[in-house]
């Protein structure tokens, strides 16, 4: 009789192990302790990102209603084993994380607000998948923002969506309040 080996399933990588993965330029997050690797996924991904993130921080920092992070901030959603995703772009009120307090690490506080925007590339059933991933674990409005064609699709905790045109406003309601842009000022560059 040959005895086989039953194969060895790697242990699990921690939060603080991708914090130590980043440090060496290895770009990516963690599901249920697996690593994925992240992309760059180009200049125009990259410019609705900073114009949006832009456009929200003028309301954010005027009213002094919270913090925005980008993606490499990282958010820690549970842990043994970890899961921490990076959205492009996260908003957390100033009621649930105080302006004063410093972070280090990854945000262990879930979002208010979580933003992905999209390329043309990636499936818009992948970013539904994402944004009822966010809100599986607390966060109450995710807007999915897609290149091509130009649309935004605001994705509320109860499940429900609307899909915003160019012509149309997108506005932050009550997560962050006095907060407005027309679609079409988001992908003018």
């Amino acid at each position: 009789m040959i005895a086989t080996l039953a194969p060895v399933k790697p242990k699990p990588l921690t939060a603080e192990d991708l914090l130590r993965l980043d440090s060496k330029g290895v770009k990516g997050e963690l599901i249920r302790g697996e690593f994925r690797e992240t992309m760059s996924v180009g200049v125009g991904h990259g410019q609705i990102v900073m114009k949006l993130g832009s456009l929200m921080g003028i309301t954010v920092l005027t009213r002094r209603l919270g913090r925005l992070i980008g993606s490499d901030a990282g958010v820690l959603l549970e842990r043994d084993p970890d899961t921490v995703r990076e959205p492009d772009i996260a908003f957390i009120s100033a009621a649930r994380l105080p302006l004063d307090e410093w972070v280090d690490g990854y945000l262990e506080i879930v979002p208010d607000l979580v933003v992905e925007v999209i390329p043309p590339s990636h499936s818009r059933k992948a970013l539904h998948d994402k944004a009822r991933m966010w809100h599986s674990y607390g966060v109450p409005l995710t807007w999915a923002v897609y290149t091509n064609p130009r649309s935004i699709d605001v994705h509320r905790a109860d499940g429900s969506i609307t899909t915003l045109r160019e012509d149309d406003v997108l506005d932050g309601g009550e997560i962050l309040p006095g907060f407005a842009v027309r679609v079409k000022d988001i992908f003018e560059l």
